[in-house]
């Protein structure tokens, strides 16, 4: 079972449980006519007025408009317009029945988000399996539904891709999608939403337009590590000796590897797309690989060792990461001794990563970490040895693992954030007086 998101405010939310197809919706490829709706990814913490004061009542509403003038530092009138605003594009409610008594005027009746009549939808397009996950204004996980990653030509794994998306949106009838956020591997070039995924043969693939077209909504495309380190920075508890104005690396590895940079609140996405730690050198004689680190500490690198010291079957339905880490939770010294050296590979790797970069902050995520935390304690020691730097501690990330969902969501919910009003006009959603 997949857990809600652990977000401020800690309220519980439904989780709906929809069972994923297993075998992917038909659908013909459709017909691109405009690319309006692609909007870049917004990872940053944003400092405007507006998604100041959003992002008060999202973190501590219900809330005064006087107490919102206090914790972001802008004046009251500015506070009352944006909040008239944010009211007006139905985003914020007021709670009059929390009013202080006998006090008179409006900007005493506090205000909290209003997250009920929406979703955004998330959309994690992994090597093998796709993540669809809803997710409510304050970045909580509604409902999440997984299916196998489309194969074949681009065009046919696009379409089927939407149709997918479309289905799923329509058994949503209290909640109006506002946005669509798309987090994948690859090169992504976030203005057009196109992406180059050699590992699924997609080269240019237009999977922002297409889903645009398909759903009749915004569309936001990042790089998968990017939109999880977008999540640590938007979504995750971080701590508070961390200062938005820090750096923060981000270092993932689950079926591939791969990192991020925030700089000053915001993700660093080069216009050309991520670097890559793929090639970084590893050396392991226990799990083989290239000498490089992703086929050295993949999961498909650790299955084929499994395989291959008859830890796990050759092939069937038992030959999987989950009986590897059975097998070691159940005292099987091969299986122990094979996930030892992967945590020993990525201590190392996120040692040198570190050195080079030296990060104020450092948070590692991805299933090859939080799927067997036995083992972080070997992570932290390799990375204690290799690195010639002073002591630094490694921070797992606050989503475990539901970090894919969380990356997905919070690409989703980027753009709301940096900008809520554009955001809400731009989804079309108002209140409805003051669309009359």
């Amino acid at each position: 079972m997949r857990a809600t998101l652990d977000s401020a405010p800690a309220a519980s939310v439904a989780v709906r449980r929809l069972p994923a197809s297993k075998r992917p919706l038909a659908a013909a490829p459709p017909r691109i006519t405009h690319q309006r709706h692609v909007v870049a990814p917004a990872l940053k913490v944003a400092d405007a007025a507006a998604s100041s004061v959003f992002a008060a009542a999202r973190m501590r509403g219900p809330i005064a408009r006087d107490a919102i003038a206090r914790v972001t530092g802008l004046s009251i009138a500015t506070v009352n317009r944006q909040v008239s605003a944010l009211l007006d594009a139905a985003i914020l409610r007021e709670r009059a029945d929390l009013a202080v008594s006998g006090a008179i005027g409006r900007p005493r009746v506090p205000v909290e988000v209003n997250h009920e009549p929406f979703l955004t939808l998330g959309i994690h397009i992994g090597a093998k399996t796709t993540s669809i996950v809803a997710t409510d204004l304050f970045g909580r996980t509604l409902d999440v539904v997984e299916t196998p990653t489309p194969r074949g030509p681009q065009d046919a794994a696009l379409a089927v891709l939407s149709a997918s998306a479309r289905k799923y949106l329509s058994r949503w009838h209290r909640r109006r999608a506002l946005w669509v956020g798309v987090a994948a591997g690859g090169v992504v070039d976030g203005v057009t939403g196109h992406l180059d995924h050699p590992r699924l043969g997609w080269s240019h693939a237009p999977v922002g337009p297409v889903l645009a077209e398909s759903l009749g909504l915004p569309v936001s495309v990042a790089s998968h590590v990017d939109a999880m380190a977008g999540a640590e920075l938007l979504l995750g508890a971080r701590r508070p000796t961390v200062a938005p104005s820090s750096t923060s690396l981000y270092v993932y590895a689950r079926e591939t590897v791969g990192f991020a940079l925030s700089i000053d609140g915001r993700v660093h996405s080069p216009t050309s797309g991520p670097g890559t730690i793929a090639a970084l050198p590893a050396q392991s004689e226990l799990l083989g690989g290239s000498g490089q680190l992703e086929s050295t500490v993949s999961d498909e690198a650790v299955l084929t060792a499994a395989r291959r010291q008859r830890i796990i079957a050759a092939d069937g339905p038992t030959s999987t990461m989950a009986a590897v880490l059975r097998a070691a939770r159940q005292g099987n010294d091969a299986a122990q001794a094979l996930l030892a050296e992967r945590a020993r590979v990525l201590g190392e790797a996120v040692a040198l990563l570190r050195d080079m970069l030296n990060p104020d902050d450092l948070v590692v995520g991805g299933q090859a970490f939080t799927e067997y935390p036995e083992a972080m304690p070997l992570v932290e020691a390799a990375f204690t040895a290799r690195s010639v730097l002073p002591g630094r501690d490694i921070r797992l990330t606050t989503f475990g693992n539901r970090v894919q969902e969380a990356g997905a969501g919070v690409v989703s919910l980027g753009g709301l954030y940096a900008d809520p009003i554009a955001a809400m006009r731009r989804s079309g959603a108002r209140r409805p007086e003051a669309a009359s």
